[in-house]
């Protein structure tokens, strides 16, 4: 099921169907409304996503946001929060190597990439909007409340933080499976560790929530 206030994008959502895997979900459910009074039945959910950094657009209404959706997990279930702490970085090492010789260098193995990528280090991306009605969520303030309140943070995830979205070079990075298939791993790797949380674009989070596994739950996700 996908929830949102915007026609144009449960619309999209609705595009996606094509994109479902066979055997599973032949349909996405849209239903327009607003997450902050969202019209489903709390505490019976097994999978809740929060994507596209809502959070941090909420601003002031982010706190009230996060606690509404919480209330939609059923125990057991697994919350997933995209959140934004910083304006972004990339290796430095890449963003100064052309982008055919990228292209060509994630053909190797990632032993023999990332210890370049990491000794270089990073350059923070410039700021691209006011964040006076834009929350900067810190990875922190969402474990500490998990934490609290008896959730299990599952695993947090940095998205992009060594190529970042620097077009060309994906372009580059995308002509080839193999070398394409490296830079996930890379940028995995890379976004696993905690020093570059707090100045990545994107970070993904995912809890489960306290209680009995499936207790209440629906086979279903929104």
């Amino acid at each position: 099921m996908a929830l949102d206030l915007s026609r144009t994008m449960l619309s999209v959502a609705g595009a996606g169907r094509s994109n479902l895997p066979r055997g599973g979900l032949s349909a996405i459910d849209q239903v327009r409304g607003d997450a902050l009074r969202p019209p489903l039945a709390p505490g019976i959910w097994g999978e809740v996503v929060v994507a596209g950094n809502t959070l941090g657009f909420a601003a002031a209404a982010g706190p009230t946001l996060l606690e509404r959706t919480e209330e939609l997990v059923a125990p057991g279930g697994t919350l997933l929060v995209e959140i934004a702490p910083g304006p972004g970085e990339r290796s430095r090492y890449l963003g100064r190597l052309p982008p055919g010789a990228v292209g060509r260098l994630l053909e190797a193995p990632v032993t023999a990439i990332l210890p370049r990528v990491e000794r270089e280090g990073f350059l923070r991306e410039p700021r691209r909007r006011s964040t006076s009605d834009f929350h900067r969520w810190k990875v922190s303030e969402l474990t500490d409340r998990w934490g609290r309140r008896g959730w299990e943070v599952l695993e947090i995830l940095a998205i992009a933080p060594a190529l970042g979205t620097d077009p060309e070079r994906v372009a580059a990075v995308a002509k080839s499976r193999k070398a394409w298939s490296r830079l996930l791993e890379v940028e995995e790797r890379v976004g696993r560790h905690e020093d570059r949380w707090p100045q990545a674009a994107a970070i993904l989070l995912s809890a489960r929530k306290g209680g009995p596994p499936g207790s209440g739950a629906v086979p279903g996700a929104v």
